[in-house]
């Protein structure tokens, strides 16, 4: 047992407890270098997935202004990137938004924002197990050139079933530690990007020929967010776009397992960021110049395809062959998504039970992979088994549970947008460095993502917003979004007579000196 450096930098090497006076939590040390970090954050957006879901959602709220709200998404993403980066570079953590918020603003403003980051991430990996699903037998059906095949996945119990299997296989891999995330995410990921490349080139390409009469002419006022025509759209894109972005912080919460665990994950989301936002801005104009964004025949925004763009547009844009490809990047997205999203729930409900918000059996860590893995294992039941009863209860329901998870991310990231501010505000006239990067960016940022987050809660009470279902005449997205929300202010209540400690400041607060690492 030996006493911690409580310096910024100590927890850079080996097993040592990060700085700032955290706990050590038996994690593996150096498990992933900065490629490898910034692998993880690209994978668990799951790009390919992204787009053929969002592109022609935003393109239906925007119209031809979709790359612009692209780059306006980016925005506040990359100014809470900043935010996190310098909060890592403090206290890198495994709890990451849960860890810093609770020292910035106390014990109970931090578990929510927890709280927030882990059903948050449930949410999201449900629906990526069941889209993962459908591509599975959508690829299966187009090699075998079976219209039977391709249709399994309309029998419900055997796209539960599938559905589990993804997920079961998932849970085993992330439980198995870094290392072997990583070696998979390599391949898996360069799979998307350079597919997704091919798309953009042929898309170009054909662009303007006469099989795709619904093509348009490029216009830089494509990316003027001020040409959307109503504020209302302009909302709805952003939350689309920020939804997009989700997912890139999963590479701080491996910080304990990073080479150079202060630098090098901070420095590894911001790659993340780039990589992404040109890859969006980049398929958003090949998509739009070949194709449209109407809502006629391949248009983007064509209802009968806007769910699942690649879909359409995989066969006509790349011919038979190839379009297979395309299937084969949106699975592979949506299962390497699927896979690496467990990293920072887990991670997260690690640290919150190292430092007693959660009970202690969710802090083991398993000897020989050195990962969380009770908690790992928790959260694949726990996506079956939410996966498994929206599905049986309701598609409407489940739908309205995606549309909820904009609330999720732009709670938790404003949060910690604004605990950077607070928590280094005695440094912010240091000098023009700290007051840009942990005072300027990250409450601009914080504003923006508080904003959205205002309007889409207002935006969720009428029941038109989402598949249309209400609850005594309140919209559904509003009812599952603030009662998902409410739900974890019961759960606090109930910690807080399980660990007083925690509740009364007495574990981790922005003064918490060094404490004593685990043997």
């Amino acid at each position: 047992m030996t006493q911690l450096d409580a310096r910024p930098g100590a927890g850079d090497t080996g097993d040592t407890a990060p700085a700032g006076g955290m706990r050590a939590k038996g994690l593996r040390g150096n498990s992933v270098g900065l490629m490898g970090s910034a692998v993880i954050g690209v994978s668990t957006v799951a790009p390919v997935y992204c787009l053929t879901s969002t592109l022609g959602s935003t393109a239906g709220e925007v119209g031809v202004q979709m790359p612009a709200v692209f780059l306006a998404g980016f925005l506040p993403m990359l100014l809470v990137a900043f935010a996190y980066r310098e909060l890592n570079k403090d206290m890198p953590d495994s709890g990451t938004s849960f860890t810093w918020t609770v020292k910035a603003f106390g014990p109970r403003v931090g578990w929510m924002c927890g709280w927030g980051l882990v059903i948050a991430t449930i949410i999201v990996l449900s629906n990526l197990a069941g889209v993962a699903t459908s591509y599975f037998w959508l690829l299966a059906g187009e090699v075998t050139g079976s219209d039977a095949v391709a249709a399994l996945d309309d029998n419900k119990a055997v796209h539960i079933v599938t559905c589990l299997a993804l997920i079961a296989v998932a849970t085993v891999i992330s439980y198995r530690g870094m290392t072997a995330t990583k070696v998979l995410q390599y391949a898996l990921v360069a799979l998307q990007l350079v597919v997704l490349g091919v798309f953009v080139v042929m898309a170009f390409g054909k662009a303007g020929s006469p099989e795709f009469p619904t093509s348009a002419e490029f216009s830089w006022s494509w990316l003027n967010p001020f040409a959307v025509q109503s504020f209302a759209a302009f909302t709805a894109g952003l939350s689309l776009s920020i939804f997009m972005y989700w997912g890139w912080d999963a590479c701080l919460t491996a910080n304990e397992e990073t080479s150079g665990s202060s630098r090098t994950p901070g420095r590894a989301a911001l790659i993340a960021m780039v990589v992404l936002v040109g890859s969006y801005l980049a398929t958003g104009v090949a998509a739009q110049m070949v194709v449209g964004s109407g809502d006629q025949g391949l248009g983007l925004a064509n209802p009968e395809t806007s769910d699942n763009v690649f879909a359409a547009l995989a066969g006509p844009v790349m011919g038979p062959a190839l379009g297979i490809l395309l299937f084969l990047a949106v699975l592979a997205s949506a299962a390497a998504s699927l896979q690496t999203t467990f990293i920072p729930v887990a991670r997260t409900v690690l640290a919150m039970s190292t430092y007693e918000a959660l009970p202690a059996s969710y802090a083991r860590v398993h000897p020989r992979f050195r990962t969380p893995g009770r908690a790992t294992v928790t959260a694949g039941v726990a996506t079956a088994v939410f996966y498994t009863v929206m599905t049986l209860v309701s598609e409407h329901v489940l739908v309205d549970t995606i549309y909820a998870l904009g609330l999720m991310i732009c709670f938790y990231y404003a949060l910690t947008a604004f605990a950077c501010v607070w928590y280094f505000r005695a440094e912010l006239l240091r000098s023009g460095r700290d007051l840009l990067f942990k005072g300027l960016f990250p409450v601009v940022g914080g504003v923006l993502l508080a904003a959205v987050f205002a309007k889409t809660l207002v935006d969720m009470w009428d029941p038109a917003y989402g598949s249309g279902s209400s609850v005594l005449g309140v919209g559904s997205v509003f009812v599952i979004g603030v009662g998902l929300l409410a739900l974890g202010l019961v759960i606090m209540a109930v910690m807080r007579r399980r660990s007083p400690a925690f509740f009364r400041g007495e574990v981790l607060t922005r003064s918490t000196p060094a404490l004593v690492a685990q043997d």
